[in-house]
């Protein structure tokens, strides 16, 4: 039986935590940053974790 391959576009955007939890990136911050205020975009940038009720399907894509 073959190895499972893992998708590649999930790796680049998602990363595992120390407790297995997921981490993800925030949208909505590569253009259009004019008119977004300055609170928001700083709040953009830090990093979230993904919900509870989509861990599965990320964990799919990521094989783990």
């Amino acid at each position: 039986m073959p190895k499972v391959k893992t998708k590649s576009s999930a790796k680049k955007r998602f990363a595992l935590t120390g407790t297995g939890k997921i981490k993800r990136k925030h949208a909505f911050k590569s253009h259009i940053l004019t008119k977004k205020s300055t609170k928001r975009k700083r709040e953009l940038t830090k990093t979230g974790l993904v919900h509870t009720s989509d861990e599965g399907r990320v964990k799919d894509m990521l094989r783990i």
